[in-house]
């Protein structure tokens, strides 16, 4: 039974609880044990080692996604694609890659699952963080705003479920199982993975610090970069509907970054991990942002009119939920636009933990 009062309609009732919990799962755990780290000694080992535990991770999960009985499928499976991609991204340089599973055909699969998942994610926020608080006469306009969304979702399915079952989809599967029976690799493939962890992730690092988004709400005084302060409410809902959309792309960029240093988490030490994490949640509070941004847009269309006046009392609870998560993200701004906070960073990648291990190898061979 759901814990509040009944939906308008019983069959809507029926749907959203078939749903399921779509609460976001932590992200998988890259780490294996130290033995290795010595193991893994070239470039060529770690691409395909990643490409292969994340094409698994993704096809695992097909059979039930297409099935449609648990949203944590779906979630699990795009996960697995989106970490298949940032593989295929990240060790571009050592890969004889096959066109037919380019980083674009990856990428269109995972944004047709992407689209199911963000209306369960949808559904779930509205259902289950706002329904519940909302007045009589505002839960009746959300009971039809959620009918829209379930026949969104029903078209998505489709969409979802014809690409898993398309030829294009098998020959990218197929043609990954061919390269991972035999490998190939540009002449790269032998440099010690040590050497070359900078080279590969500082680049996207690089772009993520010199993102213009780091710069919003953002004064200049006495020839230092100053986190405006006294921003209010109202004022930053004005500053996000004018610029909100870079934010968007910082939270993309972070996604990218996140991506690409778990793949490389078991060459480094804990002080990496806490950097890992911190990207994370850059990510997420910008996340927070956009999805009820996203959330205002699909109400105001649905209602066709101003939502404050339509729904009022939801519309204060996305806006209150922006404005803490904009809280949020100024001390993490404030953190990342310290020079010392960014060194540091840059420092953890260009100090590899297996470097060690490779230099003890070096001398016993020697």
């Amino acid at each position: 039974m759901l814990g509040y009062k009944p939906f308008t309609s019983k069959a809507l009732k029926s749907k959203l609880k078939s749903i399921g919990d779509l609460e976001s799962t932590p992200a998988m755990n890259v780490k294996t044990s130290a033995k290795v780290k010595t193991q893994v000694k070239t470039l060529g080992d770690a691409a395909s080692g990643a490409i292969e535990k994340y094409f698994h991770k993704s096809v695992a999960h097909e059979a039930e996604v297409i099935k449609d009985k648990d949203a944590e499928e779906l979630h699990q499976m795009r996960v697995g694609l989106r970490r298949l991609r940032s593989a295929v991204t990240g060790f571009a340089p050592v890969l004889d890659w096959p066109k037919e599973a380019s980083e674009g055909k990856i990428g269109k699969v995972g944004r047709i699952l992407g689209t199911l998942r963000d209306l369960d994610v949808m559904l779930e926020s509205l259902q289950n963080r706002y329904y519940p608080n909302l007045p009589t006469e505002e839960q009746e306009v959300l009971d039809k705003a959620l009918l829209n969304l379930l026949k969104q979702r029903h078209r998505a399915l489709k969409g979802v479920r014809a690409i898993l079952e398309h030829k294009s989809y098998e020959s990218l599967k197929q043609s990954i199982e061919d390269w991972l029976e035999k490998p190939k690799f540009q002449a790269i493939e032998h440099l010690p993975i040590a050497e070359v962890l900078p080279d590969l992730l500082l680049p996207q690092v690089s772009e993520f610090f010199l993102h213009p988004a780091w710069l919003l709400g953002t004064e200049y005084e006495d020839g230092q970069v100053k986190v405006a302060d006294d921003l209010n409410a109202e004022a930053v809902e004005e500053k996000l509907a004018a610029e909100g959309t870079i934010l968007h792309d910082l939270r993309k960029q972070a996604k990218r970054v996140r991506y690409l240093m778990n793949l490389f988490g078991d060459f480094y030490s804990e002080t990496y991990e806490v950097y890992v994490e911190d990207v994370k949640a850059i990510q997420e509070c910008l996340g927070d942002i956009q999805d009820s941004e996203v959330l205002g847009e699909f109400l105001t269309e649905f209602v066709d009119r101003d939502l404050k006046k339509e729904l009022p009392k939801l519309a204060g609870l996305l806006a209150e939920n922006r404005y803490a998560a904009w809280q949020k993200w100024q001390i993490l701004q404030r953190q990342y636009l310290s020079s010392e906070i960014r060194q540091g960073f840059r420092s953890a990648l260009i100090h590899p933990v297996v470097e060690d291990a490779a230099r003890e190898d070096s001398s016993q061979e020697s």
